[in-house]
C-alpha cells in the first residue's frame, strides 16, 4: 500500500506514526497539493493529504479513515478499542487534536496564501483561540498512559501530532504555558520511536 503524504503534514505523521503501531508496512509517496498536475486531485478529489492508495480497492482519506482502516488491517483493538466507552474517548481525543490541528494550518494558510494587507486579523484570532482552548483542556487532562511500555491509541498519536505541528510551526511557543502537556509529550516520543523518527527538522 502507499501513502501519498508530505514530511510536514501532521495528519500524514499520524498514519505514518499509526502504521508502525499497527505493524502495517506503507510505502510513501510525495504528494504536492499546490501542483494541479499532480495525480493526488484525481486520488481525492479535494486534494488534501493523506491519501492510502491500496491495489484494487478504492483510496481511502482522510487521516481518521486510514488509520481505523490500518487498525482493522492489524486485527483490531491495536490503536483504538473495538467498543464502549474507551473506544469514545479516544474518538473524542482525536476530534479535539485534529481541531487544533486545523485551526494551526488555517493560520499557517492564511500567512502563506494571502497578502499581509489582506489578512484577517479577526479569522486568525478565530483559530488561535480554537489552538488555546484545545491546549488548556488538554493541559488539564492529558490523555492517562499507564507506563513507558504501554501502548499509544488513535487519541494519543493525534495529539503527539499536534503538539509536534505547533513545534514546527509555531517555534514551540505553546511550551511555556503547558508544562502538563510538555511532560505528556516527553513520555509518549520515549514510548513511540516512530514519533521521532518521522519529525520534520524546523
Amino acid at each position: 500500500m502507499q501513502l501519498r503524504s508530505s514530511p510536514p503534514s501532521p495528519f500524514g505523521r499520524k498514519v505514518k506514526i499509526g502504521a508502525v503501531l499497527c505493524g502495517v508496512h506503507l510505502d510513501i509517496v510525495p504528494a504536492d497539493t499546490n501542483d494541479p498536475n499532480d495525480s493526488v486531485r484525481t486520488q481525492n478529489p479535494l486534494g488534501k493529504i493523506p491519501v492510502l492508495l491500496r491495489e484494487g480497492a478504492v483510496p481511502l482519506y482522510d487521516s481518521r479513515v486510514i488509520l481505523e482502516f490500518l487498525d482493522a488491517e492489524a486485527g483490531g483493538g491495536r490503536i483504538l478499542p473495538t467498543s464502549g466507552e474507551p473506544r469514545f474517548a479516544v474518538l473524542a481525543t482525536q476530534a479535539l487534536a485534529d481541531g487544533v490541528m486545523d485551526a494551526a494550518l488555517l493560520q499557517v494558510y492564511e500567512a502563506r496564501y494571502r497578502p499581509e494587507e489582506i489578512r484577517s486579523a479577526k479569522w486568525l484570532d478565530m483559530q488561535a483561540g480554537k489552538v488555546a482552548r484545545g491546549l488548556k483542556a488538554f493541559e488539564a487532562a492529558p490523555p492517562k498512559t499507564s507506563g513507558v511500555s504501554a501502548p499509544a491509541d488513535l487519541g494519543e498519536i493525534a495529539l503527539a501530532c499536534a503538539l509536534g505541528y505547533l513545534d514546527l510551526r509555531f517555534s514551540g511557543i505553546w511550551r511555556e504555558d503547558h508544562p502538563a502537556l510538555v511532560e505528556w509529550l516527553d513520555g509518549f516520543a520515549a514510548r513511540v520511536p516512530s514519533f521521532e523518527a518521522t519529525r520534520v527538522p524546523g
